[in-house]
């Protein structure tokens, strides 16, 4: 009797054990992130409605290095220097631009554009967890943050994000 008293309890606590192990750490809408790989931390964009990250780059160009593909490229935006980077490519990923809302069967018949980008896995570091993810490659010159977080990287960061504020880890961490 004793066995099964013990039994039900640790199971009353074990669920309240296993949630508070999954919830996810809260963000700002903008957060510092360091790149270890590039040596650099960039201000970025925390978006739940994006679904994957994007690097702002330019100059790209994709290469062969012993077999492989690679791509080189120059970060792009406010306070990029000329620094020419070399990684190997993950996959050229397809993604959508529209811009308005549209359902499964309306993309189709409206020609949503689709662009092909290429896609690497780099480490990211926010605040104090360190993964690694895949990143498509754009100029983003013409927007504020240079890396955008969509909601896939942030799932695999662990990370939610609080639209009222911003800025709440300071530097990273990792």
């Amino acid at each position: 009797m004793k066995a099964i008293l013990a039994l039900l309890a640790l199971s009353a606590v074990l669920p309240a054990v296993a949630d508070e192990q999954e919830q996810p750490t809260l963000y700002g809408r903008n957060e510092y992130v360091r790149l270890p790989e590039l040596g650099k931390t960039l201000r970025a964009k925390l978006d739940t409605g994006a679904l994957n990250a994007s690097l702002s780059a330019k100059d790209i160009e994709r290469f062969e290095r012993d077999g492989e593909d690679w791509v080189r490229f120059r970060l792009a935006g406010k306070g990029a220097d000329d620094t020419l980077y070399e990684h190997r490519l993950a996959r050229i990923g397809k993604i959508k631009n529209r811009a308005g809302e549209q359902s499964a069967d309306e993309e189709e018949d409206a020609g949503v554009e689709v662009s092909k980008r290429p896609v690497i896995d780099l480490e990211l570091c926010l605040g104090t967890v360190k993964e690694t993810v895949e990143v498509n490659l754009a100029d983003r010159s013409n927007f504020i943050y240079p890396l955008l977080l969509g909601a896939k990287t942030l799932r695999e960061l662990g990370a939610a994000v609080d639209p009222a504020r911003r800025f709440t880890t300071r530097k990273p961490e990792c």
